[in-house]
């Protein structure tokens, strides 16, 4: 039986993590506030989610919310969490989207609290993979849609990480959407979206169960 690519990485304490990111906020270059609106990356998040008026969404993860201020811009009748696990990164967060420092695998909020949750390059950071895809799936209403983006687990060692980085495999992250949800499917992505995928990022496309 062949183990899931994400278990076989070496693990890190919750602490460790947060410091990683807290001291990571002040580099601007490699943690940016912002993103280019066009890259695929956040126009697939926004397109696949659709009209949010009204509605609750969550940035899983979110950094300094620059995938947030893109979803707030063209949803602003949305209302848009940001968590992060590190207090620094949420500073940069602009004040029309609510902040929230909380760890992946135990979201402070309470069942079907969201109409829509995405994790973009944050859950290859959580503790415990599956926790937190069950976490992320919990916390979304019935009916409602999630999107992970993240790195391709056949790509590995293309890109430098840090040592408890997990990379995932198309059918495993599959696997752990469909056990709360009643539709998955995966997709190969670029950055951008006149630009063939090289494999290395992966979306999962999910929509909970009723």
């Amino acid at each position: 039986m062949r183990l899931p690519f994400f278990s076989q990485r070496p693990r890190a304490s919750l602490e460790e993590i947060r410091q990683s990111f807290e001291q990571a906020a002040a580099d601007e270059e490699h943690f940016p506030s912002t993103i280019d609106p066009r890259i695929f990356h956040v126009k697939l998040i926004v397109d696949y989610f659709g009209d949010l008026a009204g509605k609750r969404v969550l940035d899983a993860g979110s950094g300094k919310g620059r995938f947030a201020r893109v979803l707030k811009d063209n949803n602003p009748a949305a209302q848009v969490t940001a968590l992060d696990l590190a207090v620094a990164m949420l500073r940069f967060v602009p004040k029309d989207i609510a902040p929230c420092s909380a760890t992946m695998t135990a979201l402070p909020f309470r069942d079907a609290s969201f109409h829509a949750a995405y994790a973009t390059e944050s859950l290859e950071h959580a503790v415990d993979i599956e926790k937190a895809v069950a976490e992320i799936c919990r916390v979304v209403e019935p009916g409602g849609q999630i999107v992970i983006i993240d790195k391709n687990a056949e790509h590995w060692g293309k890109l430098k990480t840090p040592h408890w980085e997990k990379w995932f495999r198309r059918k495993e992250l599959e696997k752990l959407l469909g056990r709360h949800c009643a539709e998955v499917s995966s997709q190969p992505i670029s950055y951008w979206e006149d630009v063939e995928p090289d494999g290395l990022f992966l979306a999962w496309l999910a929509r909970k169960g009723r």
